[in-house]
């Protein structure tokens, strides 16, 4: 038992310097190296001179203020969509609203889809309750309307207001949540 430790050991070690003295000397490749190293040199482009920076000055009298809210208002009047807000919310406004519309998104949660009459039908979770939702019904308080229903996911177009208090759409969807209860 103990000569079997003592071998275990040993042969290790006797193997690691077998492997040591059999590797013959690379002097000439160590010497070809570093006659690389000192005929080699790097080639560095200068970095050009960096532009220099001249302030504005700035007069109250002669110019707008850059920060004030009407300078906000116009720019995001100018950059914003072609089509108008009034219009968006106009025939929303006009229409009665829907049961799940008292809810916000984030207390409704999708657990399922089906086909149902050749439709789909996702089934929304709220407060306990189940729901079947078609596209085209309405969900949450920002005039969500469902413009698609996939097997995993509930896609709508809301109707918000941006920071120039003008209406815009934009997209929201409620995922798939499995194993809730």
């Amino acid at each position: 038992m103990r000569s079997r430790r003592l071998s275990c050991i040993l042969l290790p070690v006797l193997a690691g310097l077998a492997a040591v003295g059999c590797t013959p000397p690379h002097e000439d490749l160590q010497q070809w190296m570093a006659e690389q190293r000192r005929q080699t040199l790097p080639k560095v482009t200068p970095i050009s001179e960096p532009t220099r920076y001249v302030p504005l000055a700035y007069s109250q009298q002669t110019l707008a203020d850059p920060f004030s809210n009407e300078r906000l208002t116009q720019a995001l009047r100018r950059d914003g969509p072609a089509s108008t807000g009034a219009a968006l919310i106009a025939s929303e406004q006009n229409r009665r609203r829907e049961p799940l519309e008292s809810y916000p998104l984030d207390a409704m949660t999708m657990v399922g889809s089906m086909e149902r009459g050749g439709q789909r039908v996702a089934l929304v979770r709220v407060g306990g309750l189940l729901h079947q939702v078609r596209v085209g019904n309405y969900l949450g308080p920002n005039y969500g309307r469902v413009t698609a229903i996939t097997e995993g996911e509930l896609s709508l177009r809301e109707i918000v207001q941006d920071a120039a208090s003008e209406w815009i759409e934009r997209r929201a969807a409620l995922q798939l949540q499995e194993n809730t209860k």
